[in-house]
C-alpha cells in the first residue's frame, strides 16, 4: 500500500484514521475527533473504478482525464454527521440523511466529491447569493 508509514508509525489500513482513535496524533486532532486530513498521504491516487456514475459525466462534459482538482477532497464528519468541505465558504456541507455511505474510504470520498460539486453548482450555494447581490453587469 502506499504511504504506509506516517511520522513514524505504521499505517496498516486505508480507514485507520477513521476506525482507530489511536491515529489520532496530534492534540488537535484529539479535540475534534478526526484526522486532519493533509497530515497523511494524500498522494494515494482515486480508483476510478470506483468513480460515480455522476462524475463520469461530469468528466466527459468538461473534456477532462481524472479529477485532479478534487483528490484532497475526502468524507469527513461534523457533529457525527458525513460531511464534506466546502473552502468556498469555508465550512462543511451535511450529506444528506438518506444517502447511505459504503463501507470503504474511496467509495465515501468519491460520494464527496460528488455532493460538493452538486452544492457548488446549486441556486442554493452562498457564492450564487453574493454574486446576485454584488454583480456589477
Amino acid at each position: 500500500m502506499a504511504g504506509t508509514s506516517y511520522k513514524g508509525s505504521e499505517v496498516t489500513d486505508v480507514n485507520q484514521f477513521i476506525n482507530d482513535e489511536e491515529g489520532l496524533s496530534s492534540d488537535r486532532e484529539k479535540e475534534i475527533g478526526q484526522h486532519i486530513g493533509y497530515r497523511y498521504d494524500v498522494n494515494l491516487v482515486p480508483d476510478y473504478n470506483n468513480i460515480t456514475p455522476y462524475l463520469t459525466r461530469y468528466m466527459e462534459t468538461m473534456g477532462w482525464d481524472d479529477l485532479n482538482w478534487l483528490e484532497d477532497v475526502h468524507m469527513g464528519y461534523e457533529e457525527g454527521r458525513p460531511a464534506v468541505f466546502d473552502r468556498n465558504i469555508n465550512g462543511w456541507v451535511s450529506i444528506p440523511e438518506d444517502i447511505e455511505l459504503p463501507d470503504n474510504q474511496q467509495d465515501r470520498d468519491m460520494i464527496a466529491r460528488e455532493m460538493l460539486l452538486k452544492f457548488q453548482m446549486s441556486p442554493n450555494h452562498p457564492l450564487v447569493q453574493l454574486r446576485q447581490a454584488y454583480r456589477k453587469f
